[in-house]
């Protein structure tokens, strides 16, 4: 269960949105939501940076639904291949672009329960759509949202839908997709995993592992 208090919590929000702003961003370059869905699914066990530098002619090779429906399966691991598990990601991509031409028109859904039951579509994924092309509030459990919710205090899991499921408890509704963007600046810029930057941590007041 999460052990911070709600008073905690409250400041919590206040000093990242004061540090963060709440300016809603996506770190992962798209113009349509099928190719944040594309980006997204690319993104398992790879960087923004490294997915941004991949899509930008991958979408271009691929400008629709039915090119990645229709791709080669050797070819599109070729293109796809400095992303890491490209095999699989290939494999699931052309399987998730022939499910939304068959049973949603090529149209990107919004339910969860439809997102994730498209084939490489976990739940990080499906809210990472919900939040970005939907505005539907939902809690994307990332690598950083995982490592410092655990140094906040506001889990102790390690499980992301568990933690996903406990920071929505706890934090307000209209903060969760901010919660998502500002955690993960914050986890690149100043909580870095190997050495964190503690003495310019402005969350330290609320924050129960400083120098640890």
């Amino acid at each position: 269960m999460p052990r911070k208090k709600k008073t905690d919590v409250k400041r919590l929000v206040e000093l990242l949105n004061e540090t963060y702003g709440t300016e809603y961003k996506c770190y992962l370059n798209h113009e349509t939501p099928f190719q944040l869905l594309i980006a997204t699914m690319l993104s398992a066990q790879c960087t923004d940076a490294r997915v941004n530098i991949v899509t930008k002619d991958l979408f271009v090779k691929y400008p629709t639904v039915e090119s990645f429906a229709n791709a080669d399966l050797k070819e599109l691991e070729k293109d796809i291949f400095s992303t890491g598990f490209y095999k699989n990601k290939a494999k699931n991509i052309i399987a998730c672009s022939k499910k939304l031409l068959e049973l949603y028109d090529g149209e990107v859904p919004s339910d969860i329960e439809q997102l994730t039951a498209l084939d490489g579509v976990g739940r990080k994924t499906a809210n990472v759509i919900r939040g970005n092309i939907f505005h539907e509030p939902s809690i994307v459990v990332d690598t950083h949202v995982k490592r410092i919710s655990n140094k906040l205090g506001l889990t102790n899991s390690e499980d992301p839908v568990v933690i996903e499921k406990e920071l929505m408890k706890i934090l307000p509704r209209e903060q969760w997709i901010l919660y998502n963007i500002q955690i993960i600046q914050h986890g690149r810029t100043v909580c870095i995993a190997r050495k964190p930057k503690c003495e310019e941590c402005t969350l330290a007041e609320v924050c129960p592992s400083k120098g640890k």
